[in-house]
């Protein structure tokens, strides 16, 4: 059975069929799934789809695209909304100097506080970053020193150095399709020298399809070809990988049920 720790059920491409989705993925052997959130307007919908799927978790966050027109969100809001009883993590959030549409003060001031609603809450910081690496671990190291909190580097397709300091501080990595693409040598490197103990897969969906799914709308059925994809990469069984990295999603995220 694999866990896909990184969806978006509720995004366009998804949404409009997300009862076939849900069945291809259970066909598929996922058992469970992490709902990210992005905006405020989403937390309700995401929210509610976790509360009719028994195998589907929710996340509260702000994504750092989106910190421009979120100024207000403050730590507490993200508190508040963390009590739901099927939502376990905080995010995603993070820096994004990419794509940079929103400014890089505000993505950081909302980063800080996505981090204190972790560290009060207990629950995961799902973090996106992207041409951000000196930043994100910066600010990671820095409230890191403030109170202990744990989280994930979701998406990861930066450096191995970045890799490590993550680890260092205590966090997960977490692989998407991306790992399967053909340029993505230095990425499978990466995958090498994670622990198991440390590792997760998702698909992001809708976005990021694997190999042999390129082209289409991706969707959490497909973490099943980047687990077999990896579990190659890896020299181990799939069935190995599958049970490591189900096995790490529940000892991170702590509230989620098997």
């Amino acid at each position: 059975m694999f866990v896909d720790s990184h969806c978006h059920l509720n995004y366009p491409k998804l949404v409009e069929r997300q009862a076939e989705v849900l069945a291809n993925a259970r066909a598929a052997g996922v058992s469970t799934m992490l709902n990210i959130s992005t905006r405020a307007a989403e937390w309700d919908a995401v929210i509610g789809t976790a509360e009719r799927e028994p195998d589907v978790w929710a996340s509260v966050g702000i994504h750092p695209h989106d910190a421009d027109t979120h100024e207000d969100i403050e730590t507490a809001m993200l508190v508040e909304k963390s009590r739901h009883p099927k939502v376990i993590g905080i995010g995603e959030t993070g820096l994004d100097f990419f794509y940079d549409k929103s400014d890089r003060d505000r993505q950081r001031a909302s980063f800080r506080r996505h981090i204190a609603a972790a560290r009060e809450t207990g629950l995961p910081l799902i973090v996106h970053s992207r041409e951000a690496e000196a930043d994100t671990a910066a600010i990671l190291g820095e409230e890191m020193g403030k109170g202990a909190f744990t989280g994930v580097l979701h998406c990861f397709t930066a450096s191995t150095d970045l890799a490590r300091k993550m680890l260092d501080l205590g966090l997960y990595i977490s692989l998407s399709g991306i790992v399967t693409f053909k340029n993505a040598g230095d990425l499978r490197d990466t995958a090498r020298m994670i622990p198991h103990d440390r590792l997760l897969v998702e698909t992001d969906s809708p976005f990021l399809a694997p190999i042999p799914n390129r082209g289409k709308p991706c969707e959490p059925a497909f973490v099943a070809d980047t687990a077999r994809f990896l579990a190659n990469e890896l020299a181990m069984p799939t069935a190995d990988l599958a049970r490591i990295t189900t096995d790490n999603f529940f000892n991170l995220f702590t509230k989620a049920k098997p």
